[in-house]
């Protein structure tokens, strides 16, 4: 799939939706080593960006992002539109990201 085909808009410039084939979803869950957060912890005494973290969120958005890639691709779409990110902490420490959207065939117009 061109993941210049993605978007969280609801068309594709250039592009007629032939199909809708439904919500897709890529979830992983995720937290973060006991050294890692002490490390994060020593960070967010000097206050600033915390680099630990901002890692491990953007390593969960991208498993999420690539998971729903292959859900779509396993149902035939060659887009998806609407596309999001949600995150919430099923526990301390713990946080499951998902990526969702609609999977769509397109054409080019």
């Amino acid at each position: 799939m061109d993941t210049s085909l993605i978007t969280t808009s609801n068309t594709l410039e250039g592009y007629k939706i032939t199909k809708h084939l439904g919500v897709v979803r890529g979830i992983t869950v995720r937290s973060r080593s006991v050294v890692g957060n002490f490390a994060g912890g020593i960070q967010s005494l000097f206050g600033g960006r915390l680099s630990v973290y901002v890692e491990l969120c953007e390593n969960a958005r991208e498993e999420a992002y690539q998971l729903l890639i292959q859900h779509a691709r396993a149902i035939g779409a060659n887009a998806i539109i609407n596309m999001r990110y949600d995150a919430n902490e099923v526990m301390q420490g713990i946080t499951e990201v998902l990526a969702y959207g609609t999977a769509v065939v397109v054409e080019k117009v």
